[in-house]
């Protein structure tokens, strides 16, 4: 009777921290108000399957980004913040 009543507590406390945490999001550079413009939208839209380069010239920079500003569904104002992200 004693493990029984255990379990039953050792859930229900299990669900009371599960549900006290499970609509919080974990702070990422997506939502942290301090990160640069550019820098937040190069980790929301591109962070996904590229890295930030070390260096990048500006013309190479502005080509790839008007390929890849298609798929990404970029607007204008995105693609120049990412750029100046990319090669200030």
């Amino acid at each position: 009777m004693k493990t029984l009543l255990l379990a039953g507590l050792l859930i229900i406390g299990g669900c009371g921290v599960f549900a006290q945490t499970g609509g919080k999001a974990a702070p990422t550079i997506s939502n942290q108000s301090n990160a640069p413009d550019g820098a937040r939208l190069f980790a929301v839209n591109c962070g996904r399957c590229h890295r930030p380069p070390d260096q990048l010239s500006p013309k190479i920079a502005g080509s790839v980004l008007r390929h890849m500003r298609v798929r990404a569904m970029l607007s204008k104002e995105d693609e120049q913040a990412i750029l100046k992200y990319l090669a200030p």
